[in-house]
């Protein structure tokens, strides 16, 4: 006989809360019919729209700075690999730099490997950024993926 009555007890505390809850949840649904806000015409960003140019000369300062470290070029390659874009020539060619004066050259093989698969199906993007980079990767010394092999890894 004791087991039974907490048994009851918490039923009927279940049964009230549930009341309570389904009439709660009820008053919500009503009222929130109440006030519709216009989603479609919210606005983001109040800030000046950035030209590509602009991009470009941001990122190319960025990779340039004299006393960049390790970890500012590995954050700075990832916040600009997830963009929706293929990096222009420019902006990779400040990126391998850095890795030069980093003494980096997993990173810069690294650097040519995020492009290539960033470029995706686009099967000429990426031949044309090594064609614009390559008296770059000649004067710093760096081999690209396909000349190492680790392409058809």
């Amino acid at each position: 006989m004791r087991n039974i009555a907490p048994v009851y007890h918490c039923g009927a505390m279940f049964r009230a809360v549930f009341r309570l809850s389904a009439t709660g949840a009820r008053s919500l649904a009503r009222s929130r019919a109440c006030y519709t806000a216009p989603l479609a015409s919210r606005c983001y960003s109040h800030g000046k729209v950035e030209s590509d140019e602009e991009f470009d000369a941001r990122w190319v300062t960025y990779f340039s700075k004299p006393d960049i470290d390790a970890w500012e070029l590995k954050k700075g390659m990832n916040t600009l690999i997830g963009y929706d874009l293929v990096p222009e020539a420019k902006i990779l060619d400040s990126a391998l730099r850095a890795c030069r004066r980093l003494n980096d050259l997993a990173s810069a093989i690294r650097i040519l490997e995020a492009v290539k698969d960033k470029a995706g199906p686009h099967k000429d993007i990426y031949p044309y950024l090594i064609q614009e980079l390559k008296p770059t990767l000649s004067e710093l010394g760096i081999s690209t993926p396909e000349e190492l092999g680790i392409d058809k890894l």
